[in-house]
């Protein structure tokens, strides 16, 4: 069994629309993210891991972006992988050299008809580094 299967976005129609399934996913890295030293250095370690999933992505539809924080500091170098109507990653304890993990984990989002990324084929990485799953808005109810 899937180990996220009981998760399922339960979404009919997750297609990023296109010819490119991959063209539906973003990748965001946290560029201030310091290394396990807690340098202040720059380039900062967080920008490495960026530029490192750029050039991993290279040639590929998927949409690498940056952002100051992502709030996961105790868990160092972090990321998120997004897919529309699909539940959203945040991955923590990441290297400067994860971004094929990342755009491998980006492949599997793609292919998937459940809206969540197989928990098998899935970069031992992404399977340490799990901070959280995040729901799509769609998916919640309101409690009154």
């Amino acid at each position: 069994m899937d180990r996220d299967s009981s998760f399922s976005a339960e979404t009919t129609d997750i297609s990023s629309g296109g010819d490119d399934p991959l063209a539906g996913i973003t990748v965001i890295v946290c560029a201030s993210c310091r290394d396990e030293t807690g340098s202040d250095a720059h380039p900062r370690a967080g920008e490495l891991l960026a530029e490192d999933t750029r050039q991993a992505a290279s040639g590929e539809q998927i949409r690498i972006r940056t952002v100051e924080c992502l709030g996961n500091c105790k868990r160092r170098l972090s990321a998120a992988i997004l897919r529309d109507g699909c539940w959203s990653y945040v991955f923590g304890d990441l290297t400067t050299t994860s971004g094929a993990d990342l755009v491998a984990g980006a492949k599997l989002f793609a292919t998937s008809t459940d809206g969540v990324i197989p928990w098998r084929g899935r970069p031992d990485s992404l399977k340490r580094g799990l901070v959280a799953r995040i729901p799509p808005l769609d998916m919640l109810k309101d409690l009154i």
